[in-house]
């Protein structure tokens, strides 16, 4: 049964789209449609933004209990809709159904959560020498999320932008809306008050290029990849608007030779580069060896990728769903041809459908060895299940491989703790990730270079969404 999503939440009601243009939203496990959306045009942006201009000085001066009471009431929606919104994210983008659960809406659900703390316990004010240091609401948000973490990327937008007093645009992406349009309905029933939150589905070069030019939106927040993120910023530079972005990631994991446990660390770089089907901007996709631990390495991988189980995402068993798209599929078996034709040692996987698999866009778990950093599956982001094992003299040369990128978004490195540590600190990211730690809500999330600017996450993500003015005199 198809579902339609033929309506946006515009100034606290689901009206109808200015034009009757829709789309079909495909299942890569099936390749078959399971929704419909309506796709959106400059009339509906301008719309939404028109109900949020008017929406934006009762919320701005909103109190901090009125804020965290919708904050609670979505909450409890997320908790009451959780089963659906796992089951939506697993049909509109592959993830299986159990990391759907646990991760996908678990992470949606926590940026919830940390907002609200934040919001509990933040100093909107302060006193300096004579002056009245005074943080406001940005205004205005218009927000582009991604398809790979759909409720997660709308999550760390919208919720800090909530409890920091803003309203909000957004559109999500046209590839995964579903789990949009469901938080959209949550957050209907959570007593915001019209025109906080509005949604209007559509694509990139329609609606996406309508919110970044938008003269009325003060702020643009944007996820995604590198090369639309350009576009991004040169569509938002005629008004001056705030642009964040968290953009690609072609991320090392330095494995040093005094990790505590080796072969642990290999395993838990390949489970973790293979997360989400290899489609996480902060995946671990270039893993750094020492050269003299390369053949110890390599028998790790082959047994770690034999549990790397591939099928339908509703299976408890499957580890690794199709990828979002058939396009996606096409730019990965390119990429995975190109580090066979480049001389890469291929270790599992290789182009193709995994064997037995006749339908979706499943890609078969991928690991090559003895890469350089010159080749390109080394220096371009394939968001699919592969990975490239890069030796490493020492630690200096592992540093220079590592920061040898035009990414910047994350790193991992495994040691004796200290070790780890100063390696970490040499590292041209804006995170790092020591001895397998896990993602932590309350850190910024973001990156250096070419992936992006600004950060989500944690109080430095609240703080994106607030002005600050200084009020001299006052104190």
């Amino acid at each position: 049964m198809t579902s339609a999503y033929n309506k946006f939440f515009i100034g606290g009601e689901w009206v109808a789209p200015s034009s009757s243009q829709s789309l079909d939203v495909i299942n890569p496990a099936t390749e078959e449609v399971f929704a419909t959306i309506s796709l959106g045009a400059d009339a509906d942006v301008d719309a939404a933004v028109k109900a949020a201009t008017e929406a934006f000085p009762a919320w701005s001066n909103s109190s901090i209990e009125q804020r965290q009471q919708v904050l609670g009431n979505i909450i409890n929606g997320l908790k009451a809709r959780s089963e659906e919104l796992a089951t939506a994210i697993s049909n509109e983008m592959g993830a299986p159904l159990s990391f759907a659960k646990a991760a996908q809406v678990g992470a949606g659900m926590a940026h919830f959560i940390t907002a609200s703390k934040i919001l509990a316990n933040y100093s909107f004010e302060e006193v300096r020498g004579t002056s009245k240091i005074v943080k406001e609401p940005a205004g205005v948000c218009g927000f582009i999320t991604p398809w790979n973490w759909p409720l997660n990327q709308v999550a760390c937008k919208v919720a800090p932008a909530i409890a920091a007093g803003c309203t909000i645009v957004l559109k999500p992406s046209e590839l995964s809306p579903v789990s949009a349009c469901i938080l959209a309905e949550i957050i209907a029933e959570s007593g915001l008050p019209a025109g906080v939150f509005n949604l209007v589905n559509g694509d990139g070069p329609t609606v996406g290029a309508a919110i970044a030019r938008h003269p009325d939106i003060d702020l643009v927040s944007f996820t995604g990849s590198t090369r639309a993120g350009r576009e991004v910023a040169k569509a938002a530079a005629d008004s001056i608007k705030r642009v964040t972005q968290e953009l690609g990631g072609k991320s090392a994991n330095i494995i040093l030779d005094d990790a505590p446990d080796f072969a642990k660390a290999v395993a838990g770089g390949i489970t973790a580069c293979f997360a989400n089907s290899g489609q996480s901007c902060n995946a671990p996709t270039r893993m750094l060896i020492p050269k003299e631990r390369m053949a110890e390495a390599i028998e790790v991988v082959k047994a770690a990728g034999a549990k790397a189980i591939v099928g339908d995402p509703m299976d408890e068993s499957t580890r690794l769903g199709p990828v979002v798209s058939e396009t996606q599929f096409d730019k990965i078996q390119d990429l995975i041809n190109a580090g066979i034709a480049e001389g890469a040692e291929l270790i599992i996987g290789g182009a193709g459908r995994p064997e037995g698999i006749g339908k979706g866009y499943f890609v078969k778990p991928t690991v090559f060895a003895n890469v350089t950093n010159d080749m390109t599956i080394a220096r371009e982001e394939i968001f699919g299940p592969v990975l490239c094992i890069i030796g490493y003299d020492d630690d200096a040369d592992a540093v220079r491989l590592a920061n040898e990128t035009e990414y910047g978004l994350s790193g991992y490195v495994s040691g004796e703790p200290a070790h780890a540590q100063q390696i970490a600190r040499q590292l041209r990211t804006g995170m790092v990730h020591i001895n397998g730690a896990g993602p932590d809500f309350a850190a910024p999330f973001g990156g250096y270079k070419q992936s992006g600017n600004g950060r989500e996450w944690g109080i430095e993500g609240f703080e994106e969404f607030l002005e600050v003015k200084s009020m001299l005199g006052a104190a």
